[in-house]
């Protein structure tokens, strides 16, 4: 017993030698393997694996100097563009799993850096998830939802193509941009083509 246990333990050990908990943790620190066909919800699920890597290596290691980074008086700084991917992530994720944006939102805690990047992290696995083999027609049954007391206005899912998801990619881009202007450019090796980075 003792001889099947250190033989665990070394098996264990070596499957993950090399990878910090940051990255055992967050699954989007390299996008999974590609789905079989490309069905309708395969399509959209990888499009938010490569909004998923994008975003967690855009924003992995920031400091505090990046934080408060702001590409001019009046602009918004990395901490501000974080808080907002934040929130499109959580419209991403009512969207596949057809529920409704409640407007006005409830006013989340404060949350540290870190916490809202595993939030972010977070619901863009679980929309991936929600999206992960629908057919055409169980695409066509997703709404965006916003809703505002009795009110309640509903759009075509191809607008969180257009809308959310773009939206959350092109305010990555922009960490990514400001990161690079306040000294700290994200890690060497990442490989947004192939979806893998090189450590």
């Amino acid at each position: 017993m003792k001889y099947i246990l250190l033989f665990l333990l070394f098996t264990v050990s070596n499957t993950f030698y090399g990878q910090n908990s940051d990255e055992m943790e967050n699954p989007f620190h390299q996008i999974p393997e590609y789905p079989d066909n490309y069905d309708s919800g395969n399509i959209v699920s990888r499009l938010i694996d490569g909004l998923g890597y994008r975003f967690y290596w855009a924003t992995k290691d920031l400091t505090d100097n990046d934080m408060t980074y702001k590409p001019s008086d009046d602009g918004k700084s990395t901490l501000e563009t974080l808080e907002h991917i934040h929130g499109l992530s959580k419209t991403i994720l009512n969207g596949c799993q057809n529920k409704a944006n409640i407007r006005p939102a409830e006013p989340e805690e404060e949350m540290t850096f870190e916490e809202i990047r595993l939030k972010t992290l977070d619901n863009f696995m679980a929309a991936r998830e929600a999206t992960l083999n629908k057919t055409a027609e169980d695409m066509l049954e997703l709404k965006i939802i916003f809703q505002r007391g009795e009110n309640k206005n509903e759009f075509e899912f191809w607008h969180m193509i257009n809308g959310p998801i773009a939206d959350a990619l092109y305010h990555t881009g922009q960490i990514v941009a400001f990161r690079r202007a306040s000294g700290n450019p994200t890690p060497p090796g990442v490989n947004v083509f192939m979806g893998k980075t090189k450590e």
